[in-house]
């Protein structure tokens, strides 16, 4: 028996807007990769879409991706051409999808000076497939079409699906639709056929954004354009991972395609938060929608607790495993989202955001504060920590979530609660934040005193727990264990801890020093753990490989720390990285380093567009060029080697 592989992406072509994506291989024909196929929010409608031009596949020449929503195939068919070398027939298939559905248009082209027949026929394979069993690599589940006068049309568990064509007659064969069409394309002209499938989601969980993108788009000029085009073609796929939750108007950012299409907690508010120099309304959204779904109540099973702030939304429940692990549709099993709510808040207020909308969620920022006091310190020992008490959600619920993320130096897995570095770093800069934002929006001085009293204790209790020693110095563990043992593996987590407040000026020196050196340093991003560590893999999710996020919120650290100029090579890196990627980061990549691979070698699996790597080129932006809120506006201060970059058209701030 086969065992089940989750499927590859790295070579896969994806057309998307949220909450509908297409893949296919790159000649465009869905059917011969796993993740191949019309997904509608959590489902795939359609396996495979074949097409046959006089019986015969279509020969690829060429792939353009002009937008995350729409794509260009050109084939050539040269069984209706002449004998002469230049091409003279050729079909170019345009496809397109929006949030409600998918489209295609075959463009039968002839500039032979005779008339052409053929007939073209299009082979498809309906299906109602939840997008984890794809994840799983388990089979699809097959859907049943019937004819609907000239539509076929097909239901899975919440969403009916109807294709309709232009050009082409619609048959069922079997389990399959087919579309067909005998055509006679005139001398020098063409003709077209298409098709579209609508979908309508009975019960919508999420659903698409209607309208502009809720930012500025910046003009990056200067000498060298690489910044320039991976800002550009991040805001294009952020503008497309655009949704909305439960009916409402508010947007959010999709964590990524495919496999995390859908509110999540932790990316969003990252994403949002690296935003803010292009206006603060997204942040604003992003604020409000994670507010309606604060927790409210204590359940282990979905890790919901007064004042906490959810990971993950889903229609229906997500298999993790072959061995039954499960996450509820909406779970809470994330120690950092609701200090990074905080975080969001504040920075917002700074960037610009309306005082009125900031005091309509001053109620959520009391719960919130509220919740790292009561609950996130489970044994209250001052710390922030995490446990999976129902045993079947997440085992490590930060922002490197895999099983075997949080390990000694020796490879050996550490257990809970855990304390994460990084978590008490945002629970301390959040704590501190929420005092500023009392100040401002409270009526009792005493509160905020309450938050920046509980700050410091906290900031005792990191110092005198967390702090290390090898031969190369002093440096924070990764974490606490569930005994309070620091776990020493040095790891891209400390990074994190720089610009909020935790560490004094000789300590961010140390954490600096470990980041920059080159155990840390691929030249293509920083990586997630040191190549001194037992288990370090290059292709480990979070052992080894490089995040583009992660590397981005370490170079802002730094830029917050007064350290830009240290900053300067992970930023050479990350250009590096995005040439190489076609200015479209995937979610993480090899830890291969610059001296090993004259590119970066992909990591398989790894989401693209995904939201928070896109994000980061404008976190990227802002650290080069100094973009900083400040009462007289945005002020600049260029990170040393990037003096020529110049940044236009951005909102001004009046705080």
């Amino acid at each position: 028996m086969t065992t089940p592989l989750q499927p590859l992406l790295h070579d896969a072509v994806v057309v998307l807007r949220a909450p509908v994506q297409v893949w296919s291989d790159r000649t465009g024909t869905l059917g011969d990769g796993a993740i191949d196929g019309v997904y509608a929010g959590d489902c795939r409608l359609v396996r495979a879409a074949r097409i046959e031009v006089g019986g015969r596949t279509p020969e690829h020449i060429a792939t353009g991706l002009p937008r995350s929503d729409r794509a260009r195939f050109d084939h050539l068919l040269r069984d209706l051409d002449d004998a002469t070398p230049d091409p003279g027939v050729r079909l170019v298939v345009h496809r397109e999808v929006d949030g409600t559905g998918w489209g295609e248009s075959l463009v039968l082209d002839n500039r032979r000076p005779v008339a052409l027949t053929t007939t073209v026929v299009v082979r498809m394979t309906p299906e109602q497939t939840p997008m984890d069993v794809v994840k799983l690599g388990r089979r699809g589940v097959a859907a049943s079409a019937r004819m609907d006068g000239d539509a076929a049309t097909w239901l899975s568990p919440d969403l009916d699906a109807a294709l309709s064509a232009t050009g082409l007659e619609i048959a069922l064969d079997g389990g399959d639709i087919v579309l067909r069409a005998d055509v006679a394309v005139p001398a020098d002209a063409s003709i077209t056929l298409g098709w579209r499938l609508d979908v309508v989601d009975r019960a919508p969980v999420v659903g698409p954004a209607t309208g502009v993108a809720p930012w500025a788009l910046p003009v990056v000029d200067g000498p060298d354009d690489r910044l320039a085009r991976w800002v550009s073609r991040a805001l294009d796929d952020l503008d497309a991972l655009r949704m909305t939750a439960r009916g409402g108007t508010d947007q959010f950012i999709a964590a990524g395609a495919p496999w995390f299409f859908t509110l999540f907690g932790r990316d969003s508010l990252w994403t949002a938060r690296f935003l803010l120099p292009l206006g603060t309304d997204l942040a604003r959204d992003t604020l409000r929608v994670l507010a309606g779904l604060q927790g409210t109540r204590m359940d282990d099973l979905t890790a919901q607790e007064p004042g906490k702030i959810m990971h993950e939304l889903r229609r229906a429940g997500v298999s993790l495993d072959e061995d039954g692990a499960e996450l509820p549709p909406l779970y809470y099993g994330t120690v950092d989202a609701t200090p990074l709510w905080i975080l969001l808040l504040h920075d917002a207020w700074e960037w610009g955001m309306a005082d009125d909308d900031v005091r309509a969620l001053v109620p959520t920022l009391r719960g919130t504060l509220a919740w790292m006091r009561d609950h996130g310190d489970a044994d209250g020992d001052g710390l922030l920590e995490y446990i999976d008490r129902a045993g079947t959600g997440l085992a490590n619920q930060g922002w490197k979530d895999s099983g075997d993320s949080i390990q000694w130096k020796d490879g050996t897995l550490a257990e809970g609660p855990v304390a994460l570095a990084e978590v008490q770093g945002y629970a301390y800069e959040a704590a501190m934040a929420g005092a500023r934002l009392l100040d401002a929006f409270g009526d009792d001085p005493a509160e905020a005193e309450t938050w920046r009293a509980w700050a410091e204790a906290l900031r005792g209790r990191f110092h005198e727990s967390f702090w290390v020693e090898d031969e190369h110095g002093a440096y924070p563990a990764i974490a606490l264990d569930g005994g309070k043992r620091p776990v020493d593996t040095v790891t891209s987590n400390i990074g994190h801890l720089l610009g909020t407040g935790l560490l004094d000026d000789a300590q961010v020196d140390e954490v600096v020093a470990r980041l920059t050196d080159p155990t840390m340093d691929s030249g293509y991003g920083l990586r997630t753990m040191s190549t001194a560590s037992a288990r370090y893999w290059p292709l480990s999710y979070h052992g080894g490989s490089v995040w583009t996020h992660d590397t981005a919120i370490v170079i802002h650290g730094m830029v917050r720390e007064g350290r830009a100029a240290a900053a300067a090579p992970l930023v050479q890196g990350l250009l590096r990285a995005a040439t190489a990627f076609d200015f479209r980061m995937p979610e993480l990549h090899s830890g291969d380093g610059v001296d090993d691979t004259a590119t970066p070698v992909p990591y398989p699996a790894a989401c693209r567009p995904q939201a928070w790597s896109a994000a980061a080129a404008v976190e990227v932006l802002a650290a080069v060029t100094g973009l900083r809120p400040g009462a007289d506006g945005v002020r600049t201060d260029p990170m040393p080697g990037f003096e020529g970059i110049r940044v236009t058209g951005l909102p001004r701030t009046e705080r």
